[in-house]
């Protein structure tokens, strides 16, 4: 007979309370995981409420996520839960923070357990619509596959629709409505684009609208807001803007304006005048001998005024 020892008794209650342990520990990752994306969304959303304007855009985000939370809650105490659809359109004119707040709103949503990869996929007319019969379904599986997880934005889509109904845009937006319904628990399309043609777009398909139940509508900026983005931008990038680089950007916006030459919207407008002022600066510092901290992050009237000469 063979007979076995076996270990002693404290061992074995150890190794009876190992799994307990282990339980405990997952438990607590669960839970600074959960804290980690509460932190990460509250960043996101700051970093929202952070841009210049778009006051009703901020306050239809925040319904948003408001809306999510208490589904999520009925559904978890067993009462019947509206499915969360949020295919979006956006209608505004370009430089008015569309794709900015999608991006955020991309990885927002991530966080809320709505996507599972958050990133965002920016497409416009020719990289869905094909050459020839067939092919356009093609390329435009092939972008919503790519999109899986996130959000698929369309800019100009109204252009899907001008060719009228012999036009390979209709095929594209056929296929994104299928993709609409086949992969709503984890795709956002948003289309987007001038308010006038959207609208256009819109009323050509009666079926599209009832499919996009959230629409943002994006203002242009004031000339205002444009100069508070001018110093947002440059605080943001270490630079600042001494009275008078900031006076001379206010009175080239007011210039433009009334001549009719600003871009709408615009801060994309903003964005490349302060670039543009970045390397005027330096420029101007090469040529001197010592260069201190300060001069380094400031941009004065005359870096503002030479990023206008062509």
């Amino acid at each position: 007979m063979i007979i076995r020892k076996l270990p002693p008794l404290e061992g074995r209650i150890k190794t009876k309370t190992y799994q307990p342990e282990a339980e405990t520990k997952t438990g607590c990752t669960e839970t600074r995981a959960a804290e980690q994306n509460k932190e990460d969304l509250d960043s996101l959303l700051a970093e929202l409420n952070s841009l210049i304007g778009m006051k009703k855009v901020k306050g239809l985000v925040a319904e948003i996520k408001d809306y999510i939370s208490i589904q999520q809650q009925r559904r978890a105490v067993g009462l019947m839960a509206e499915p969360l659809v949020l295919h979006m359109i956006f209608k505004g004119n370009p430089g008015t923070g569309k794709t900015t707040v999608a991006r955020i709103l991309g990885k927002a949503f991530t966080r809320m357990g709505l996507l599972s990869k958050g990133h965002l996929t920016e497409v416009e007319r020719a990289d869905l619509v094909g050459e020839y019969i067939g092919h356009t379904a093609l390329k435009t599986r092939e972008t919503v596959k790519k999109s899986l997880g996130g959000i698929l934005f369309i800019d100009e889509a109204y252009s899907l629709a001008r060719g009228g109904e012999k036009d390979f845009g209709k095929e594209a937006i056929d296929t994104l409505v299928k993709a609409m319904e086949d992969h709503k628990e984890d795709l956002i399309l948003i289309l987007a684009g001038y308010r006038g043609e959207m609208e256009a777009f819109l009323r050509s398909n009666p079926g599209l609208r009832s499919r996009f139940p959230i629409h943002m509508e994006f203002p242009d900026f004031k000339i205002e807001e444009l100069v508070e983005i001018a110093e947002l931008i440059t605080r943001n990038r270490e630079y600042s803007l001494t009275f008078g680089a900031k006076e001379k950007i206010r009175e080239i916006l007011y210039r433009d304006a009334d001549r009719g030459e600003l871009t709408m919207g615009n801060a994309r407008y903003v964005r490349n005048l302060v670039e543009r002022a970045m390397r005027k600066q330096a420029v101007r510092l090469a040529k001197g001998k010592e260069i201190t901290k300060e001069a380094l992050m400031t941009l004065e009237g005359q870096d503002i005024l030479e990023a206008l000469e062509k």
